[in-house]
């Protein structure tokens, strides 16, 4: 083989492969970044969050984790309570962790309900009041949102805000 042979190969090659990442098929595991969330994502939607807090004239921590509950990214709006640092970091967690926001585990974690006494469990990283929303992008999570710093209410108005507003982050992405 001669060496525009071998180069005809590999372009054949890489454009296969480009055809078949472009449809991801059941079991495929994606390297591309639009399931991960990234430090773009994540700096992108905290300030659209930081935004919205401002408004509704609240300081608050905000947290992004990726999917697996480790911190990509948090930013401490000026003002907002030293406590809420580690409790944003918490919601994140616990919103990647088990799957569902932080509003939702409350009520399934109250006496007589099936997650009643998990906020005793794993070091007390899991928080059971509002304000943690998971992230999806194309149905899959892949990352959550924490916010802490203002009422209960406050804070799961701002979470669901920047949960609805991330499906705009991916898309722009």
């Amino acid at each position: 083989m001669n060496e525009q042979e071998i180069s005809n190969i590999v372009k054949t090659i890489l454009e296969e492969r480009k055809t078949a990442s472009a449809s991801h098929t059941e079991g495929h595991v994606c390297q591309c970044s639009q399931h991960k969330m990234t430090l773009d994502k994540a700096n992108i939607l905290i300030e659209k969050v930081k935004e919205k807090a401002a408004s509704m004239d609240v300081n608050v921590v905000i947290a992004v984790a990726d999917q697996a509950g480790r911190p990509v990214a948090v930013q401490c709006m000026d003002g907002a309570y030293i406590a809420s640092f580690d409790i944003a970091l918490n919601k994140s967690f616990t919103s990647a962790s088990l799957k569902m926001s932080t509003e939702t585990l409350s009520g399934l974690s109250q006496p007589g309900q099936s997650l009643y006494g998990i906020q005793f469990t794993n070091g007390g990283k899991i928080v059971i009041f509002g304000g943690g929303e998971p992230l999806m992008a194309d149905g899959r999570i892949i990352g959550a949102l924490g916010v802490s710093g203002g009422s209960a209410e406050e804070d799961t108005a701002i979470a669901a805000y920047g949960k609805k507003v991330f499906e705009e982050v991916v898309a722009c992405l």
